[in-house]
Order: C-alpha cells, then structure tokens, then sequence
C-alpha cells in the first residue's frame, strides 16, 4: 500500500512509527515534494494481525527471501533447506530393445493405445536399468505397477 499527496502527486515515504501504548499503532508519512504529513492509525485488533504477520511498520531493510514467513517460524530448521542445488547431470538414457516375442506381445493391444503401452514398458525398464524387453520383464511390470486387471 502507498500513500499519495493529493496537492503534488508524489508517493509519500514512511516518516515515524508510534506505538501510543494502547494497542494501537500511528505510522506518519511524509511528502518528499511539498513536506505535507499524514497519520494512519490502526485499531488493537489490526495492530495484533500486522505483528502476528512479523511484518514491520516503516519498510524493510532486507530483501525478501523465499518463504520467509514460514522459515521465521519453523523452529530448528536447515538453513540451507531453501538453497537451490544445481540438477545432476542427465544421465545417458538406457536404450531398450524390444525382442520379436515382446514386439509380437504388444502386438495384441489395442492400436489406439498401443503406444501408451509401450511408453509404460519402456519407462519402466530405463528407471531400472532393463536394456531388453522381454514378455517376462512385461510381465513384471504389470506386476510391479498393479496393471494385471487391465
């Protein structure tokens, strides 16, 4: 939120924080142009929220770090958890090779699917390691990703 002056339409700049002493809290904002000031004063309730929020009256001076909020209030946290690691280096795909018995297997699936299928197969046989695809490691893999109703 900012404030303007109405005579020189300037953005006014935080000026002083008060805290009067009965929960509520003055901010004064100043016209850099024309020297102009005004007060905002807030009720209890909205004074409690804005602290609740560890937001500070009068600016920051730092700058905004990722999930700051949620980082002040975990206690005992990983000051690097919010660091960014630089991605591994992409490892050379396994190439699969699909034997006549396999090829002749997917054969029998549906050709509106088919290729979804062997997408399935040939995933499941890379994140493993597999470099040929046999109707056992089919198999398998019906197994392993609970497709045997299908």
């Amino acid at each position: 939120m900012k404030f303007l002056c109405i005579q020189c339409d300037h953005i006014m700049a935080f000026a002083e924080r008060q805290l009067p002493g009965d929960g509520t809290l003055a901010a004064v904002f100043e016209c850099s142009a024309c020297g102009r000031e005004i007060a905002m004063l807030t009720n209890p309730m909205e004074t409690q929220l804005v602290s609740s929020m560890g937001i500070e009256i009068g600016g920051r001076t730092v700058p905004e770090q990722p999930m700051e909020l949620v980082r002040s209030n975990l206690d005992g946290g990983r000051e690097d958890a919010f660091v960014e690691e630089e991605p591994p280096a992409p490892a050379r795909p396994v190439r699969v090779e699909w034997t006549p018995a396999a090829v002749d297997r997917l054969g029998r699936v549906p050709s509106f699917v088919r290729g979804m299928v062997k997408r399935i197969y040939t995933d499941y046989a890379r994140e493993r390691g597999i470099e040929r695809m046999t109707p056992e490691v089919m198999d398998t893999a019906r197994s392993d990703l609970g497709l045997e109703g299908m």
